[in-house]
This record gives structure tokens, C-alpha cells and sequence, in this order.
């Protein structure tokens, strides 16, 4: 059962980690999960409440960030409202539509035709566009460096690191 318990484990953490860059996977909830494995696997005693709150502090700050960081990027280079939205459809579609490329080109399309809709001419559509893609790339920074300090922190309460 250790062995079952630890493959779990690292899955989980596997799968959240790759949730930071790809944004269909559950990302710091699987990693959360991991914890919980690890509890009903080995027991919860070496998690007392500053471990609680310090992870769920990080998970809260990851679900703000993820969306206000993207929203910051397209604001930030002058965009609208409907950049915004298209910038988010884009990237929650991007990966379906265009399978090696849809996670760049999702967000950078969605955000233009947003700002087109929105009555911008094509230069400014292309320049929010790209503030588009700043964010994404500062959203996926802020995700990897969170979620790597969540299991890293999850090895020091227990001991292992």
C-alpha cells in the first residue's frame, strides 16, 4: 500500500504541475489532492493548521492570480472587456482547436477578435493581443513558482526533504 500511496502522490503532484502551463488540468487541486492522499494513505498527523492554511492560502492566491495576471496583461496594453473574455475563450479553447499550438494561439486570437468586436483598429487589436500574451506567460510563471512551493513545502512537513 506504500508504494500505491506514493504513486498517487506524485501523480497528483504531476498532474499540477502540469496544470500550471496546461490550463485544462486541475493544477493546484491536484496537487491539494495529493495531501489528502497522503493523509487517508499515511496519516494526516504530520499536517497540523499552519500547513492548512498556508496551502490553502497558496491555492486562493493561484485561483486570483491565474485570472487576474491574464486580465492584467490585455488591461495593461490598452484592451477592453471583450479582449478579456476573448483572451479567456481562447485560452480554454486554443488547446482543442489548435493542439500543438492552441495554448499561444488561443489567448493571442481570442484577445484581437475581442478588441475587434470591441471597434479597435487592427494595430491596437494586435498590440492587446500580445499584452494577452504577456500575461499568460506571467500567469504561468506566477502557477509554476506556487505550485512547486506547495510540494516543496509538502516535503518539509513531512519530513522527506
Amino acid at each position: 500500500m506504500t508504494i500505491l500511496g506514493w504513486i498517487l502522490i506524485i501523480a497528483l503532484f504531476a498532474v499540477g504541475l502540469a496544470g500550471a502551463v496546461y490550463p485544462i488540468l486541475p493544477g493546484a487541486l491536484a496537487i491539494y489532492l495529493g495531501f489528502f492522499v497522503h493523509g487517508w494513505f499515511f496519516g494526516f498527523a504530520p499536517f497540523g493548521p499552519w500547513f492548512w492554511i498556508i496551502q490553502t492560502l497558496i491555492v486562493a492566491v493561484l485561483f486570483v492570480a491565474d485570472y487576474v495576471v491574464g486580465a492584467w496583461g490585455v488591461k495593461k496594453f490598452g484592451g477592453s472587456r471583450a479582449s478579456v473574455i476573448g483572451s479567456t475563450i481562447g485560452l480554454i479553447a486554443g488547446p482543442f482547436v489548435i493542439p500543438a499550438f492552441g495554448l499561444i494561439i488561443g489567448p493571442l486570437l481570442g484577445a484581437f477578435i475581442g478588441e475587434m468586436i470591441a471597434g479597435s483598429d487592427p494595430g491596437k487589436s494586435f498590440k492587446v493581443s500580445l499584452g494577452s500574451l504577456l500575461g499568460l506567460f506571467t500567469s504561468t510563471v506566477v502557477k509554476v513558482i506556487l505550485q512547486v512551493t506547495m510540494v516543496v513545502l509538502f516535503f518539509i512537513w513531512i519530513g522527506r526533504f
